[in-house]
């Protein structure tokens, strides 16, 4: 793939750990045990595809209202994670971080292991891999608008170029394409700033059976996509077919984006035209793989 065409900040919402173990008749704190592959497999395929900037919403401020079996699974498993690969990540030139909330709710094994991650990779510059663990997007924003308060920036200097440098890690940038396992169609509180114009794909598999070919394969239908962020279209044809409307009337009868991710008007309606349009290529996608499927053998 070509530079122009290839993302800069992929972001792995990471869904369907709990659903994996169910179908397996297990407990679902065993989905997130089995998740650690694919979290394996994906930094590594992000390093092969050059890939600079990879983040993993691993816990949102919402999941506390899980079991707490479940809870001190997933702490357990992550920790003895980082811990495994820590040194093999530094060899590779990878930096970690961390976006999310300070909270003594997260284990001091984990949190040891995540600040020694922190310290030992912090000058790597192969790949920035952010683990999201206690984020909220909303929350984030909150953040940075209470620390403008406080330091009584003027009104009139606040822009979102300035905003942004006082959300946590300033320098991190927009994310090009996000990708959200398990057929879930939400954004789930991630990254809201970050997000507002990120392309979408939503594979149908689980989050532990997801692989280097699936992560491959989103990469293909973002290089199929023509990012205009806000621009007129130009003269050169689409390559996505025109998207069909929704039925006469049932348009006015659905809740706006901006009503229920209460996001101001302009950047829910850009978020819900990208979702739409990751919908409609995700599901040509489906069925030229079906197609391929049901070709007779040669």
């Amino acid at each position: 793939m070509g530079a122009h065409t290839t993302a800069r900040h992929i972001a792995c919402i990471m869904d369907g750990n709990g659903r994996w173990a169910q179908q397996r008749g297990l407990p679902r704190a065993h989905g997130h045990k089995a998740a650690v592959s694919a979290v394996d497999t994906v930094i590594r395929t992000a390093l092969e595809e050059g890939i600079p900037w990879l983040t993993l919403f691993a816990f949102s401020t919402e999941n506390w209202s899980r079991p707490q079996e479940e809870i001190d699974t997933l702490m357990d498993t992550s920790c003895q994670f980082l811990r495994r690969r820590v040194h093999d990540w530094h060899r590779a030139g990878i930096r970690l971080r961390r976006l999310g909330e300070e909270t003594p709710r997260i284990s001091e094994d984990l949190r040891q292991e995540l600040q020694y991650a922190h310290q030992l990779t912090q000058d790597n510059s192969t790949m920035t891999l952010t683990v999201a663990a206690n984020h909220g997007g909303r929350g984030e924003i909150v953040r940075a608008a209470r620390t403008l308060v406080e330091q009584q920036v003027p009104a009139e200097d606040v822009t979102e170029e300035s905003f942004a440098q006082h959300l946590q890690n300033p320098d991190m940038p927009d994310v090009d394409l996000v990708i959200r396992t398990s057929g879930g169609y939400r954004l789930s509180n991630f990254a809201l700033w970050r997000c507002a114009y990120a392309e979408f794909v939503f594979p149908e598999v689980l989050w532990p059976d997801f692989r280097a070919e699936h992560f491959r394969q989103a990469l293909e239908l973002y290089a199929q996509r023509r990012r205009r962020f806000g621009g007129a279209t130009t003269s050169i044809p689409h390559p996505r077919s025109p998207q069909p409307q929704p039925p006469f009337g049932l348009a006015d009868s659905l809740p706006s984006l901006s009503s229920v991710l209460s996001l101001p008007g302009g950047i829910a309606s850009r978020l819900g035209g990208h979702l739409l349009a990751g919908l409609y290529d995700t599901a040509r996608y489906a069925k030229s793989q079906l197609e391929t499927r049901n070709e007779p053998p040669l």
